[in-house]
């Protein structure tokens, strides 16, 4: 089964495949990039054609790290023919297909995620970049891959924490779109996924460029996720970790604000904790710290915060122009 997504002009096909079977369908003259925890879980992948390997985490998406692997295409000798394949989690899918989009003013791109995160979520859709000291994806671009390989198989090599740090992208679908689908996170991971992407691909072609406000869905609590990675030092809480945390104090913020009902928060709560899930702000880390890195947010807009706000399971709305007085009450009882 294939899906057909479409970031503007460009169209994406999304491939359901076996690990042998991706393997095999990589052009051979395509250059691998990944980090050494990828590399040496998967060698004999590793080993099937010319790879860049980086090292693992989100400090390996910042400007340094990204001149480096220019650098090395160049050295490879790879032209404008030459595929670039983003083979890893979401910080490689970043990191590469930002590289891809600028290397020779843009080669073709190809997105392996090898973690549940990356499937359901970062590998779909075209966003890449990298991290600014200011704050997170402050440097990017939008560039679609051509294809998208989608191999569980993968998975079984994902630390536990990993995968579970993945499950918070497929909560989040479940309370912006998709309230029925928060009834079968316990079952087979494939279909799971594969529903995911479906609705990931669902919002992308109504607004691939996040102009129309219809995209803006996908960053539940992506703002107050990307303010912890931030002021906690991008490392010791895992994305979609933070993403659990926001998820929280944004369901909070959206019955503080009259647009959802009391029982929201519980409900946001109950499921993540289900599934392991922090649902706290980082100690050490005050709602002052995350408020000053959210105004350096994307979708802040002249010095006023944007959130992405569920009213009920299955609903949610770009809601613009909040009060960091509310901001700051939510995340105070976070």
């Amino acid at each position: 089964m294939d899906i057909v997504a479409t970031l503007g002009t460009q169209k994406t096909t999304i491939h359901f495949a076996s690990v042998e079977v991706v393997e095999a369908l990589l052009p051979r003259h395509a250059v691998l990039v990944t980090d050494e925890n990828v590399a040496a879980a998967w060698p004999a992948f590793a080993g099937t054609r010319k790879t860049i390997v980086v090292s693992p985490g989100e400090g390996s998406k910042r400007i340094p790290t990204y001149e480096r692997v220019l650098e090395s295409l160049a050295e490879a000798g790879a032209d404008r023919s030459t595929p670039v394949v983003a083979w890893g989690g979401g910080v490689v899918g970043d990191l590469a297909g930002f590289a891809a989009g600028t290397y020779m003013r843009g080669v073709p791109l190809i997105q392996v995620p090898t973690s549940l995160l990356a499937m359901v979520d970062s590998s779909v859709g075209g966003k890449v970049g990298v991290d600014l000291a200011a704050g997170k994806n402050l440097a990017g671009a939008f560039v679609a891959p051509q294809d998208v390989y989608v191999a569980t198989g993968f998975l079984a090599t994902l630390p536990e924490r990993e995968l579970r740090a993945g499950m918070a992208e497929v909560i989040k679908y479940g309370f912006i779109m998709d309230a029925p689908l928060l009834d079968t996170l316990g079952g087979d991971l494939e279909p799971l996924v594969a529903r995911c992407i479906a609705l990931k691909v669902q919002v992308v072609d109504e607004d691939p460029y996040e102009t129309l406000g219809r995209r803006a869905i996908l960053n539940f609590g992506h703002t107050v996720a990307h303010a912890i990675e931030h002021a906690t030092g991008y490392g010791p809480v895992l994305h979609g970790e933070a993403v659990a945390i926001g998820m929280v104090a944004e369901a909070r913020l959206a019955r503080d604000l009259g647009l959802a009902p009391a029982d929201l928060v519980d409900e946001v709560e109950r499921t993540l904790v289900r599934h392991a899930l922090p649902t706290r702000i980082p100690e050490g880390v005050t709602p002052e710290q995350l408020l000053e890195a959210m105004r350096r947010d994307k979708k802040a807009k002249a010095g006023r915060l944007g959130f992405s706000l569920v009213s009920e399971p299955g609903k949610c709305t770009l809601v613009p122009n909040v009060p960091e007085e509310a901001v700051l009450r939510a995340l105070s009882n976070s």
